[in-house]
């Protein structure tokens, strides 16, 4: 099964790959189902072991293999990681100031981004879709960045990065369907909005993909934006949100510290 996927168009691949992450986004949802609320702790331990995840892929699956790439490209590493860095999160505080958006647990009144008249549901969709543009975007660079040989660039660590993003995209499901339910809304439609918040991923993957294959030259750049913007979300957005209630932070802590250590080894194992 590998070596035919080994064989397919690194497009196709990125798509395949963002599929499975959108699948577990809605695996997340699909929660609503079996429950009508998740206990509080849990659903911060999930959030911070998502927010580990995040910053460990930003590191070994984007920057450090952009910096390398620099180097092999006769570029600066340190300029061609920084420019791109700051511009993934430039890129994401301009998408947060405009898109409007709802985050889980906040009142319509708190809402983000500019005047709408929009659903609570459709900005709660819209927070996690924000979310999960960043992620969708770095595993289809990732993907295309192994078709232009570089050494660090591999297939396994364009795989390790959608397992690790996959995983981390579960509370992201719950986080989306279980406020709807709690609210009244019916456990299908619940579950409808919180995938929804994952099949930008698949787009944003094609796109990446895309991108990289028809601008090979930018690659260094490209991986690290992707990092700026994956932690562009971890800290304006999982970090607070996991930590909101005082009283589990150390929990949170120690699932952010759980969730860095379970990327870093998927990446160094298999990539």
């Amino acid at each position: 099964m590998f070596e035919s996927f080994q064989q397919l168009n690194p497009v196709l691949q990125a798509l395949l790959a963002t599929l499975f992450t959108w699948s577990v986004t809605a695996a997340g949802a699909a929660l609503v189902f079996t429950t009508r609320t998740v206990n509080r702790k849990l659903m911060d331990a999930m959030l911070g072991f998502a927010a580990g995840v995040m910053i460990a892929a930003s590191f070994w699956s984007l920057l450090a293999p952009a910096i390398e790439m620099a180097e092999q490209m006769g570029l600066v590493p340190w300029r061609a990681a920084a420019v791109g860095f700051m511009g993934g999160g430039i890129f994401m505080r301009l998408t947060d100031r405009f898109l409007p958006h709802l985050h889980p647990g906040l009142k319509l009144d708190q809402k983000e981004g500019i005047a709408t008249s929009w659903q609570r549901s459709t900005l709660l969709v819209l927070a996690i879709t924000l979310h999960n543009i960043p992620e969708g975007l770095a595993v289809g660079v990732a993907f295309g960045a192994v078709a232009a040989g570089l050494p660090s660039a591999t297939l396994n660590g364009a795989i390790a990065l959608a397992i690790g993003i996959g995983i981390q995209n579960f509370p992201e499901g719950t986080a989306v369907s279980m406020p709807l339910r709690r609210e009244g809304m019916g456990r299908f439609k619940s579950f409808l909005y919180g995938q929804a918040s994952g099949l930008v991923e698949p787009v944003a993957g094609v796109i990446g993909a895309l991108f990289v294959l028809q601008m090979q030259s930018i690659l260094p750049y490209a991986l690290s934006f992707a990092a700026g913007a994956m932690i562009f979300v971890v800290v304006e957005e999982l970090i607070p949100e996991s930590q909101e209630n005082q009283q589990n932070i150390d929990l949170v802590t120690m699932a952010t510290m759980v969730g860095f250590t379970v990327m870093m080894i998927l990446d160094v194992a298999l990539g």
